[in-house]
């Protein structure tokens, strides 16, 4: 008779995902388990071990600090600080009106401009952004979706104005409007005409720039949203199979799109199920690229990823606690096989960065990457009987939860019904619950707290300078006067044309952008044709 995989099943406590976690795992909980083919070496079909067979060992992960508030002039320094203190990529953040397509003068906007991230309404404000950096050797990632073609152009642009051409440029841009009708709500236009954007998209950056990777396919914004992680990658790759669907329907090939798709999660501080959760979700994606959409090229099967700390989990409460959470996360993700990496500031419950915070959160990545022996070896959880079971059972769950948004005709008519949104509530009203009633331990919150009067000196957050809003709309309104409008309007003519056909609409967005139009210019036109979308609840 067989020995019990899991000897005391009774004292098992659940995983984040509702999965056992068993106290003790041996050679039983991996019967008949075959290394070769859930394994494979790391760089090769599975890639559970990772998607490069030296991993780090050649050289550690990028490690890409997001930020952007206020200004450009002012987001501009930090990047400078930034680059100066070691980091090896950028990311940058976009204001809500930026990123849900308006302009800084517009009443929509009023109270936000520059406060989540920084604040864009032209080519003008790019230029600022990135001045003094070399465009063609720091890569750089943008997190915007519904007017994400427009801030890549600008960023081409501007890059053109520096002697750079689009092929020499590298980074991405994030484009995963799903998500934002799913967790994240800065939707614009319809799922119709943005699946169409994204189309056009990858067709302009095939053409135009070919370095670029033309989306990343976020899981994060839905567990910061409260997915568990079977649902985080669960609905991730959902998204991910619409958007090949997509491109392969606008006549292109799996091997041209696949390789420039990259992928975007979280990592918590239950450090063991993210490190199956990551192993898992490459080993699913290479299985749907090749079988699935019959990609020959080994480039298309790699689920290439970054990685940002867990901002659901950082506390108001004893922030310097956070640093000890950031560091955990910062190690799951390395530990399950990241490609890039983000680690969040301590200060971020309480507000925007300060530079002190910024750039511990940095010094936290450089520690992991050259003090301790992480980048010494590749994959080394592979075979450890607790890690290759979770591996398997996480895998499991999401291929199930995958097959229901399949049954409610793929991810487009699961968000249609509201489905992916109502089951991340449900997961998120039990995290509150647990938290709420102590089950779920959160130092500094339900346990070991302080008196709030005996917490040490009062933090100090950095503050956006209230007037950043005036100083913006004042630049529109000299931008407005200095440009040439009547250009600007047969831009933006042209631009409706193309978005009412079927031509590409980046071509006459880029000029609308060259002559100055303003994002909310831009994004109007397209409003004017494509309309916006108003969300539905059938769950």
């Amino acid at each position: 008779m067989a020995p019990d995989p899991h000897p005391h099943p009774d004292t098992a406590r659940l995983t984040e995902s509702g999965l056992p976690l068993h106290p003790v795992y041996g050679p039983a909980a991996l019967d008949g388990w075959d290394p070769g083919s859930k394994l494979g070496v790391p760089g090769s079909y599975p890639f559970t071990r990772g998607i490069r067979p030296t991993m780090y060992t050649g050289r550690p992960w990028t490690m890409r600090q997001y930020a952007g508030f206020g200004t450009a002039a002012e987001s501009n320094a930090r990047y400078r600080q930034l680059i100066a203190h070691g980091t090896t990529g950028l990311s940058v953040a976009f204001d809500l009106p930026t990123q849900m397509g308006h302009d800084s003068d517009a009443p929509l906007a009023g109270g936000e401009v520059g406060k989540v991230g920084v604040a864009v309404d032209s080519v003008d404000d790019m230029r600022v952004l990135f001045d003094g950096i070399p465009l063609d050797r720091v890569s750089t990632s943008m997190t915007i979706n519904a007017p994400a073609a427009l801030l890549l152009l600008m960023y081409q642009l501007v890059a053109a104005e520096k002697g750079i051409p689009g092929s020499a440029l590298t980074g991405t841009i994030q484009n995963d409007v799903l998500k934002e009708y799913i967790a994240r709500g800065t939707y614009i236009f319809p799922p119709e005409p943005s699946l169409r954007l994204v189309a056009d998209i990858f067709t302009y950056c095939r053409a135009e720039m070919p370095r670029w990777n033309t989306i990343s396919i976020s899981g994060y914004h839905m567990a910061e949203a409260g997915a568990s992680p079977v649902q985080e990658i669960a609905f991730t790759l959902a998204d991910g199979i619409a958007y090949v669907r997509t491109a392969l329907a606008a006549g292109m090939d799996i091997d041209e799109v696949a390789p420039r798709l990259s992928f975007f999660f979280v990592a918590r501080t239950t450090l063991l199920e993210e490190v199956a959760k990551f192993r898992a979700a490459r080993r699913i994606w290479a299985r749907i690229t090749r079988d699935e959409f019959g990609a020959k090229d080994p480039k298309s099967q790699m689920l290439r990823f970054h990685t940002q700390t867990a901002g659901v989990q950082l506390t108001a409460q004893q922030p310097e606690i956070n640093l000890v959470r950031v560091t955990v996360q910062g190690l799951a993700a390395v530990l399950g096989g990241t490609q890039s990496l983000h680690t969040n500031a301590y200060d971020e419950a309480i507000g925007l960065p300060t530079e002190r915070a910024a750039r511990l959160a940095l010094r936290t990545q450089q520690v992991l990457a050259y003090e301790t022996d992480l980048t010494a070896t590749v994959d080394p959880f592979a075979g450890s009987y607790a890690v290759e079971a979770m591996t398997d059972e996480v895998e499991a769950a999401v291929v199930a939860l995958m097959t229901r948004v399949e049954d409610l005709g793929g991810a487009v008519g699961a968000v249609e019904r509201g489905f992916q949104k109502a089951e991340i509530e449900r997961s998120a009203y039990d995290v509150a619950r647990r938290t709420e009633s102590g089950e779920r331990v959160v130092v500094g919150v339900n346990r070991h707290t302080l008196d709030p009067d005996a917490d040490g000196a009062p933090y100090e957050p950095l503050r956006v300078d209230p007037e950043i809003e005036a100083r913006q709309a004042a630049r529109l309104t000299r931008l407005r006067a200095e440009r040439d409008g009547a250009a600007v309007a047969v831009a933006l003519a042209d631009l409706r044309r193309a978005a009412a056909g079927t031509d590409n609409v980046l071509y006459p967005m880029r000029e609308a952008l060259r002559a100055r139009a303003t994002v909310g210019e831009v994004c109007g036109a397209l409003r004017e044709v494509w309309g916006t979308y108003v969300p539905t609840d059938a769950f």
